[in-house]
């Protein structure tokens, strides 16, 4: 079991939130990143950061979203749509979409809309 899955969420968003901050982007665009990724709504998000939801627990109630299987790349070069944990697929999706958002990917884009 990796370490990364018993971590909160709450205790990785800020660094997501710095990471995008330097790049010009918003905490706004990143709150939209993950509803599209989990089907969380922003209530449920502050929710979960507030009560310090694991990143396990993050995903086994998520209603992930069908168009994930486009997230294609690497991450930690590893190639995300070959992970075979799908809860470590489904974090590295995040991180690809925060690396995606952070390289200047228009919103639209990196919701594969």
């Amino acid at each position: 079991m990796h370490r990364i899955f018993s971590d909160s969420v709450a205790s990785v968003y800020p660094l997501y939130v710095a990471k995008l901050a330097r790049k010009g982007r918003t905490q706004a665009e990143l709150d939209a990143v993950i509803t599209w990724l989990t089907g969380y709504d922003s209530d449920e998000l502050a929710r979960i950061l507030d009560e310090g939801v694991t990143f396990r627990d993050f995903f086994a109630d998520a209603r992930i979203n069908p168009n994930s299987s486009l997230i294609t790349g690497v991450v930690c070069g590893i190639r995300v749509e070959e992970i075979d944990d799908p809860l470590m697929q489904q974090i590295r999706y995040l991180d690809k979409l925060v690396d995606e958002l952070a390289r200047g990917k228009t919103l639209e884009k990196v919701l594969r809309r």
